[in-house]
């Protein structure tokens, strides 16, 4: 084919692949994504779900403990409140505020008496009740302790319990104790910034060196492959991209050359039924129209024995068929199927030897798909073969081996692995006799590979060449 002629295909798979990559990668084709959003989202998103955690964490627990603190502040505190109580009664009641001015001033937090009363909007009812029944009622929210007077209506308050230090830097500014927090968390917050952009960084790295890769794909550059990784999140996917970036490539080239080969080969039998056409009009003796009309008859066939061969082969290469495994008794499975292109090789003597396998060998095969490359392997001898056609097989380390020798022409021994790519053919085959479209080899290979197996080529004991099917017994 022609550079013009390839280009459409060329300009359509290249589409059809960009295509598919807008569609998959919309973000970054919409616009660059920066490195500082990524990053700022990966904080924000990170630091406000640890603070979250954090702060949930401290009240879950510091609830937790909230009843066994109460208890052991209440025990801590029994004694010095039933001292300050047992001073206030020996003195009268009305020298009360006296006196807790002057024990106020021997403590480090606050002391102080006020009326019951007052007291019903700021307790709750659980230390309402408490503090009623002569317990000590702790108020949490200003840390501070409330005992009634035994059976007054006024009750002694001690609090709160953080001193006055703490109550005169409240008073200045910001308390001490909420400073140390938010020092502490911005602490937290600027080594989680830095940990967190040294772990962005490679991945933004890597997500940079996949777009950059899957837009050149787009584009039609199919060569292109990402990278590796630097960072273990995105190592599969590039390998991954790579893989499908290889598979295209490999399906690109599988249809430029079953293009190419296609387009070759038809016009061989196409020309020769043009030819054929015009001198069938030109003559009107009986034998040489019929001659023509078996001309013609040829061609079609070779036109039609192309396409099979040709949708068979891209079957292999587009996607390798899920094999299908069945049991055979294998030397009478072999019988069979060269019985079955026995018919073909008229004028040559066949033989099959099948005493070097142990009796009722048990193999597993493709049924639909192995007959493909021994038949394949079979009419290649029969083309080529002068008198003689010999078949072999063998179980050899384990696994069964099919040898098809000819004693035609042989193979050189720089062409042996060659033929088994499409639409190869020797030079010295390109007669009609023995043409054929270089395909049969091809399938025969891919066969194989579904089996687990090999195909080769060598010298025959008979002097022309050997093809070797070799693959596993069980599978």
């Amino acid at each position: 084919m022609t550079g013009t002629e390839g280009a459409p295909e060329r300009a359509a798979g290249s589409g059809l692949v960009r295509s598919l990559f807008r569609v998959s990668l919309p973000r970054w084709r919409g616009g660059r994504y920066s490195l500082s959003k990524l990053f700022f989202n990966f904080y924000l998103l990170a630091m406000g779900s640890f603070v979250a955690i954090a702060f949930t964490a401290d009240f879950v627990i510091s609830t937790a403990q909230r009843g066994i603190t109460d208890d052991y502040a209440r025990r801590f505190m029994h004694g010095t409140i039933t001292l300050i109580e047992e001073e206030l009664f020996r003195h009268p009641r009305i020298h009360w505020d006296r006196e807790i001015k002057d024990l106020d001033s021997k403590f480090s937090y606050k002391l102080g008496i006020v009326e019951r009363i007052t007291l019903d909007r700021v307790l709750t009812p659980a230390q309402v009740v408490k503090l009623d029944g002569g317990e000590i009622a702790i108020d949490h929210d200003g840390e501070v302790m409330y005992h009634r007077l035994r059976t007054t209506s006024q009750v002694l308050v001690v609090g709160p319990l953080a001193g006055s230090r703490n109550q005169d830097l409240s008073e200045r500014g910001i308390p001490l104790d909420l400073r140390l927090r938010l020092l502490t968390w911005s602490l937290i917050g600027v080594i989680f910034g830095v940990a967190l952009w040294f772990w962005v960084w490679p991945v933004w790295r890597d997500l940079e060196a996949l777009r950059q890769t899957a837009r050149a794909l787009g584009d039609g550059h199919f060569d292109s492959r990402s990278p590796a990784a630097k960072s273990q999140l995105f190592a599969p996917l590039a390998d991954t991209l790579n893989g499908m970036a290889d598979r295209i490539q490999q399906l690109i080239a599988i249809h430029k050359e079953l293009s190419s080969g296609i387009s070759h080969e038809l016009r061989t039998p196409i020309a020769r039924l043009r030819f054929a056409l015009e001198m069938l009009n030109e003559t009107s003796t009986p034998n040489e129209r019929e001659r023509l009309w078996a001309m013609m008859e040829t061609d079609l066939d070779e036109l039609d024995n192309l396409i099979d061969s040709s949708l068979t082969y891209a079957r292999f290469e587009r996607e390798a068929p899920a094999p299908h495994f069945s049991t055979v008794n294998f030397a009478e499975w072999l019988e069979e199927e060269i019985d079955s292109v026995r018919l073909l090789g008229r004028q040559l003597e066949i033989s099959v030897d099948t005493r070097s396998l142990p009796e009722n060998l048990a193999v597993d095969l493709d049924r639909k798909a192995m007959p493909y490359a021994l038949r394949n392997l079979l009419r290649n001898a029969i083309k080529y073969a002068s008198r003689h056609i010999a078949i072999n097989a063998e179980l050899r380390d384990g696994r069964i081996m099919i040898h098809v020798d000819d004693d035609g022409i042989g193979i050189p021994p720089e062409e042996r692995e060659h033929v088994f790519s499409a639409f190869t053919r020797l030079d010295r085959s390109r007669d009609r006799s023995t043409g054929g479209y270089g395909l049969g080899l091809a399938i025969a290979r891919r066969v194989m590979e579904l089996h687990g197996g090999t195909a080769n080529a060598d010298v025959s004991p008979l002097g022309g060449a050997r093809f070797t099917l070799s693959w596993p017994p069980r599978q």
